[in-house]
């Protein structure tokens, strides 16, 4: 890949945003209004790179959230750790926002109920009860469970932006029992997604709620409508990142671009949140260890920032996922972090 020096990098990072104004005012709008969030998004392990709000401050940045595939628990098990503590002293003392994006349902209600209560659980194709993924959105005591175990894992993790995120199961089916088969995937999910928001805002009026377009949900609900708080959260995991995201066609097409404006049909375009996947190295690594060194293209990068701001998106992060201590002693070079958080501040005007 062709490397740019700094001159160079600006200017890529100036036409981009020309690009962006361009598209703009093509549309008959003014220039899109400030970047609120920029951000990674890391795992537990990440912080091993004990200097991470250093870094992010350096950058540029304004939030790091914390993830767990599976485990609400495993993050709270972190941050009481003398690490996790020193992060989120650090992030205080730095300005820094700390957010959690979890994939949470299998927490949030408890697969030992299965025994007693399988109703509670989704249908699976065969037309049986099974604890593997998700829950029976048309079971209202399932709804209630899930929703008062947002609101316990809300105050162990609460958020400094008082943004929520508790997704459904990373990429696994919904309920197919006869009511709820007449819902797609994300209008299951946001079945579940109004009933958490409606419960965190009982006790937070401001509190806000990601519905999360992703795989089997990335197609915009139409039946279910998001109530009060809840944003879109569009994660495009399945785009090429050799190519500038608004060049990819054909027949994923609707995975794309495509799929983030139906969804800016639906949900409020000034709160939608896109979480990219520039800086995984987990996923460039096809989730197996140890990870290899990240494929960082620069000018893929801020084509993409200016088609997401061309589109009025204000809040922007990536998964950095695996960029942790054991990545910085085997590749050394980290200045993609700031590249990438420099990137984004241009493209916003240098506006902090």
């Amino acid at each position: 890949m062709r490397r740019l020096d700094r001159r160079q990098f600006l200017g890529a990072s100036g036409a981009a945003l020309a690009a962006t104004l361009h598209g703009a005012a093509r549309a008959g709008s003014a220039a899109p209004e400030a970047l609120v969030t920029r951000g990674v998004v890391l795992v537990p392990e990440d912080l091993t790179l004990g200097d991470w709000p250093e870094r992010a401050k350096k950058a540029g940045l304004t939030t790091i959230g914390l993830h767990h595939q599976n485990s609400p628990q495993a993050v709270i098990d972190c941050l009481r750790t003398v690490a996790g503590r020193r992060f989120l002293e650090r992030c205080r003392q730095l300005g820094l926002e700390v957010e959690y994006e979890l994939h949470a349902i299998k927490e949030l209600l408890p697969r030992d109920l299965f025994a007693r209560s399988p109703e509670l659980f989704r249908m699976n194709e065969k037309g049986e009860r099974t604890a593997d993924a998700n829950c029976c959105v048309h079971s209202e005591r399932a709804l209630e469970i899930i929703a008062d175990a947002a609101l316990a894992i809300g105050r162990a993790l609460r958020p400094t932006t008082g943004r929520y995120f508790y997704w459904g199961d990373d990429g696994q089916p919904w309920c197919g029992c006869g009511k709820c088969r007449e819902l797609s995937p994300a209008e299951q999910a946001l079945v579940v997604e109004n009933r958490i928001c409606r419960r965190l805002r009982q006790v937070d009026p401001d509190a806000q709620l990601a519905h999360l377009a992703y795989v089997n949900s990335l197609a915009p609900p139409r039946k279910v409508k998001p109530e009060q708080g809840v944003f879109l959260e569009y994660a495009p995991i399945r785009r090429r990142y050799d190519l500038a995201f608004d060049q990819q066609r054909g027949p994923r097409a609707a995975e794309g671009l495509d799929a983030l404006d139906a969804n800016l049909e639906v949900f409020p375009r000034h709160t939608a949140q896109v979480l990219e996947y520039w800086l995984d190295v987990s996923r460039f690594s096809k989730w197996k260890r140890p990870g290899v060194k990240l494929p960082w293209n620069r000018d893929v990068f801020l084509a993409d920032v200016a088609a997401y701001r061309q589109r009025g998106i204000r809040h922007i992060t990536t998964f950095a996922a695996w960029i942790d201590a054991g990545y910085r002693d085997r590749h050394q070079d980290l200045a993609f972090i700031e590249e990438y958080g420099r990137g984004l501040l241009h493209a916003d005007g240098g506006r902090k």
